[in-house]
Parts: C-alpha cells; sequence; structure tokens
C-alpha cells in the first residue's frame, strides 16, 4: 500500500531522533558521514526504530547539503552520502515494508544572509536527485524556520518529482512561526502548493506540540503530521539531555491524534522507547476526521505611542539635522560625559548619539546614560552592536529602549573583540546589521524577534553605518540600497576628510530617497590623526590633513585649532550637500563640536538671509 493510500485509514507511527542516539554513543562529529564511514551504526538505529513499531523511518541525510557538509570539509561528497543513507535505510526496512523518508533539513535559521532562496534550492535540487536515484516513498522537509525557505523549496520539488512531500515547519512559540504566521495559516498555504503531509517538528516538546495544533483546522487534501521533541532540552555537565518518560510522550501521541494528526513521530530527545509507546497507543485507531478547532482569542497588539519629536531621518529630509556622537565613559565618572552632553544640547543639536562599546572596549551602558540624558531632556540616540548580544539579549535591549521612550537606534555589526581590552571575549553575531534591521522593524509591527505579538508596537526610527572611505563609493552605494530594503531609515556615515570625498557621496547617494548624515570628526594632534588614518577601521584621512596636522608638531593648542579648521573647511562642502550633519567627539573635547556646531549655524542663518534678500530683490 502507498503512503497516501496508507494515511486515509490509519494513523502511521514514525521514527524518533537519529542524533540523540548517535549524540548519546559519542559520535559528536558529522553524522552524516557515517553514511559511508559507519554504515553498520545507521542501519542499527534504524532496526531498533522498527522493532519499536515504527512504520516509517527517515534516512540520515538532515544535514547532507553543500552547506552544511562543508562545515567539515565534506561539500563534494553530497553524492555518496545522499545514496548511502537511502541504500541503508531501504535495506533495513526491506524485510518489514516500513515506509522509507528520505530527508532534507532547512538551511536558514534567524540568518537569510545564511544563504539566498537561488542557493538553497541549487543545493535541494542537488540532495533531492541523489535521494530519488533510491526511491524513497516520501521527501521529509524538517525543521524549517524560515516560511519563505520552505514554500520555495517545496515549489521547487514539485517541479521535480511526483514523490509525496512532507512539510514541517519549526516554531519558537506554539502556534505561531518566526515570521509572525499563524501556523494553521502557514499549513494551509503548504497544502496549496502541494505538500501532501504537513506538520511540526522540533523545538517544542509534547506539551505545546499539542497547544499548537488545538488551532489547526482539519485540511482537506493534506495530512497532518507531528514530530515533537522529548521534552524542553537541558544541560547537564556540559551535555544535552531531555527530560521525559516514554509513557508521557506516547499518551501525548493520543493527544495528537484527537487533533487530527495522522503521522506522529519524534525529534529531538526521543529514542525507541519514545516511538514504542506511541504506536502501543496509537495501535489500531483510526484517524479523526472531524474536529472542533479552539477559538484563538485575537492578541490585541496596541499602536505605538505617538513621538513628541520629529523623526531625524523625517527632519533631516527638508531641513538642517545635527547630530553629535559623545563617547560613555570607559570609567564611572560621568561628571564630563553629562557636563558635555549639557554643553551639546544647548548648542542646538537634535540628538546625542551614544556608541555601543566602540573599538570592543566596555563602557557604561547607553541604556542606562540614554535614561539619564532623557531626565535632561536630551534626545539620546542609542548604538546597538551585533557583537555583544545574542537574539535574546538584543530583542531583550531593545525592549528596554523601548520601555524608557528611546526610539532612536543606530544597529552596526561592531568592531571584533580581539581590537579590544578582552581579546579573548567572544562575538556573538547572531545576525548581522542587516538582519538586526529587519529584527527591530518587526518589534515596529508588535511582533517579538521568535514571530509572538509583543501586544504593542515599538516605534523605533533605525539608522544605518556608511562607511564611503572605500575605493569605489557606488559598491558601497549598493550595500545602502540593500539595507534600504531591510528597513533602515537613514544613514550615519564614518568621518570624512576630503571635500572631493564629500563631493562623490553626494553624487553617489542623491538618488537616495533616504537621508545621510555625513560624519565629520575635528583631529586633536598629528599623533591621533595617524592613529585614526592607520589603525581604525573605516577612517581614512587626507595627505593634505596629516600634512597640516604634523606642521603643528606637538603645540596642542594650534593643532586643536587647525583641526577644527580642516573640519570648517569640509563643513563648507557637506552642508551645501547634506542636511544631516554627524558631529563625532573626539576624546570628550566636546567645545570643539560646540564651536563647529555654532559655525554649522551661521552657515545656516547667512543662507536664509541670502535667500531672503533674493526673494526681497525680486
Amino acid at each position: 500500500m502507498k503512503l497516501l493510500e496508507a494515511l486515509k485509514t490509519r494513523v502511521l507511527t514514525a521514527d524518533g531522533a537519529m542524533g540523540t542516539l548517535l549524540y548519546s554513543y559519542g559520535i559528536e562529529y558529522c553524522n552524516e558521514e557515517l553514511n559511508i564511514q559507519r554504515p553498520e551504526i545507521i542501519e542499527k538505529i534504524h532496526h531498533d526504530y522498527i522493532r519499536a513499531g515504527a512504520d516509517i523511518i527517515q534516512t540520515n541525510t538532515y544535514g547532507a547539503n553543500a552547506h552544511k557538509l562543508a562545515r567539515y570539509g565534506l561539500e563534494e561528497q553530497v553524492k555518496d552520502i545522499n545514496r548511502a543513507a537511502i541504500e541503508i535505510a531501504k535495506r533495513a526496512a526491506a524485510p518489514g515494508g516500513q515506509f522509507v523518508f528520505g530527508t532534507i533539513g532547512g538551511i536558514r535559521g534567524f540568518r537569510k544572509s545564511d544563504a539566498t532562496l537561488t542557493e538553497i534550492i541549487a543545493m535541494v535540487d542537488q540532495q533531492a536527485q541523489h535521494l530519488l536515484s533510491g526511491d524513497p516513498d516520501g521527501l521529509l522537509l524538517e525543521t524549517y524556520y524560515d516560511f519563505e525557505e520552505l514554500a520555495a523549496t517545496v515549489t521547487h520539488l514539485k517541479t521535480l518529482t511526483d514523490t509525496p512531500l512532507i512539510a514541517q515547519v519549526s516554531m519558537h512559540e506554539p502556534g505561531v512561526l518566526q515570521n509572525g504566521m499563524l501556523l494553521n495559516d502557514a499549513l494551509q498555504e503548504l497544502e496549496s502548493l502541494g505538500a501532501d503531509i504537513v506538520g511540526v517538528n522540533c523545538r517544542l516538546g509534547p506539551h505545546h506540540t499539542i497547544q499548537a495544533f488545538e488551532g489547526v483546522e482539519l485540511l482537506k487534501k493534506a495530512f497532518l503530521s507531528a514530530y515533537p521533541n522529548a521534552s524542553l532540552l537541558d544541560v547537564e555537565d556540559g551535555r544535552i539531555v531531555y527530560e521525559s518518560e516514554a509513557d508521557y510522550f506516547g499518551r501525548a501521541a493520543l493527544l495528537l491524534r484527537e487533533e487530527g494528526v495522522r503521522l506522529i513521530g519524534g525529534c529531538c530527545g526521543t529514542t525507541p522507547k519514545h516511538i514504542a509507546e506511541t504506536k502501543k497507543r496509537l495501535r489500531n485507531l483510526a484517524p479523526v476526521t472531524e474536529k472542533k478547532v479552539a477559538e484563538r482569542k485575537p492578541i490585541v497588539i496596541r499602536e505605538a505611542e505617538a513621538l513628541d519629536v520629529k523623526p531625524l531621518h523625517e527632519k533631516a529630509k527638508t531641513e538642517r539635522t545635527i547630530i553629535v556622537e559623545l563617547d560613555t565613559p570607559r570609567h564611572l565618572d560621568i561628571t564630563t560625559f553629562i557636563e558635555g552632553s549639557k554643553a551639546l544640547d544647548a548648542a542646538g543639536i537634535d540628538a546625542l548619539t551614544m556608541a555601543d562599546n566602540s573599538l570592543a572596549s566596555p563602557r557604561i551602558s547607553n541604556m542606562a546614560m540614554g535614561s539619564i540624558l532623557k531626565q535632561e531632556n536630551i534626545r539620546p540616540l542609542a548604538h546597538i552592536t551585533c557583537r555583544d548580544h545574542n537574539l535574546i539579549g538584543l530583542q531583550s535591549h531593545l525592549m528596554g529602549l523601548d520601555a524608557l521612550g528611546m526610539h532612536d537606534i543606530l544597529a552596526v555589526t561592531g568592531d571584533p573583540t580581539k581590537v579590544g581590552d578582552f581579546p579573548g571575549a567572544t562575538s556573538v553575531y547572531d545576525v548581522s546589521s542587516m538582519e538586526l534591521i529587519q529584527l527591530i522593524k518587526k518589534l515596529n509591527e508588535g511582533i517579538s524577534f521568535s514571530g509572538k505579538p509583543l501586544r504593542k508596537k515599538a516605534n523605533f526610527s533605525v539608522a544605518a553605518a556608511f562607511n564611503p572611505n572605500v575605493r569605489v563609493v557606488s559598491r558601497a552605494v549598493k550595500r545602502l540600497e540593500q539595507k534600504i530594503e531591510s528597513g533602515a531609515d537613514y544613514f550615519i556615515s564614518q568621518p570624512v576628510y576630503t571635500k572631493e570625498k564629500i563631493i562623490e557621496i553626494y553624487e553617489e547617494t542623491k538618488h537616495l530617497e533616504t537621508p545621510v548624515f555625513l560624519g565629520i570628526m575635528p583631529l586633536t594632534s598629528i599623533r591621533s590623526s595617524e592613529f585614526l588614518h592607520n589603525e581604525v577601521p573605516g577612517i581614512k584621512l587626507s595627505e593634505d590633513a596629516l600634512e597640516r596636522m604634523r606642521a603643528c608638531g606637538e603645540d596642542k593648542e594650534r593643532a586643536t585649532a587647525e583641526g577644527i579648521q580642516i573640519a570648517k573647511e569640509l563643513i563648507d562642502t557637506a552642508a551645501g550637500l547634506f542636511n544631516g550633519i554627524y558631529l563625532i567627539t573626539p576624546f570628550l573635547r566636546y567645545e570643539m563640536c560646540v564651536e563647529l556646531i555654532d559655525y554649522i549655524r551661521q552657515i545656516d542663518l547667512q543662507k536664509a538671509s541670502d535667500n531672503s534678500h533674493v526673494q526681497t530683490s525680486h
């Protein structure tokens, strides 16, 4: 009997985890390579699940695509690994006539940059061709967090084969996908794309998997499947463990059947004991053909509070907007920082921007300092790096900023830790700055990174970094266009030190509607100038600027005056081309930026006076 025919009248039991058993054997390398190096181990596990009562076993190919095998230098062995896997599974299933699924695992997690859809489809095609050569009873697509990836994969495979497709999503939260889509809607869409069996696997244990299916309707064509984890994972003595009794798992399988699920197996943490209990309880039970779907109370997502000030990117589209960076202290004395902040605010800045541990050196939290600034009615703009925060920390940090009313953000990747005070510290980089922008925009829709509703929309205005100090500015602008697609509201550039570069930046970015804040940082000495030029990533000085600072020698007052004069000359060019000006304060010497702010205001007043005179003359 064919797979889909069997599911019309039976509830089938699938196998459980492969990786869990291999892990228990002390194998922590590439599980898929065992298909060719130790095939007897894989075949033994298949037999163990068959003896437990599994009607279906799946190939040991979850990570057998070129992307994942490349971690082990095995990307050239996709063919050998997949063909060996299907042969092993078919051989194990032959005596009892069990169904065999060829397994294809998802590639993307949160990071869409891990692989483009074009790259993913090419790898799926390659893997599927080799699995299909062994004539499986179905292709199992499992552990897909990115719905876009799964939908594209199903669509492609339907053009490739008539073999039944089992498409399973993975959720961080019961009943809702990572992109905020309801599970019920996602499964219906997979059915419309041609998937024959649709369901969920991994991440959630039985309790939350059952909860998720309570809101899922029975489908017209496709059957439902569920492969829950044994439980939520735990760590004991550095090893991952799952606390779940097989009896509990078996009882949960009965409840899944009551929710209309017809194909029930296990994911992480499950063993032949779990499958044996599942089979014992499901044996001879007919599928459920009618169910009452639990009413899902709509979660109201409140609109974000109205801002009491105009967003910086909106203001910069039509009028002069000045932001100034002032680094938070690397020590615990905040006196100078507060004095500087007040002086800059009095000079008329639109926002004070604070880095997030610039150059990978710890400073007082910009969230804490931003909260203090708000008490002084100074507008904070907080940088947030991907280096120092994992996904949990990023969302928590952003939720905290929203709660404090800090709505201006600069999303940056962050300098690697090896350049800072703790070169042995871990750089996180769960996501790129571009992906962080996308996640922040999800918060603006009231959606968590994990997809669940947050009950209120955030109201972040998100800036992205721009490094124009490259040979070909047009290439850097292409990246800006990608950041705009990700949701960037405006750009803040690295400091620029030549008039020619400023003009080039204008010419290359003038087609963008997204404002650019042109970065200018006054120089203070030849030593610091050469440090910036030679050691700080993304900053290059002109030979003219270096020579002028060199001519000042060790005369500090002369060097300061020359640094301010160079900055003013750059402002003369920048102010006529960009509404947004970004001043970077060197070494907390805020008085230098105060002078530059006054200079910018004088330019604007003179321009307004000239325009008024022209209009009067006409």
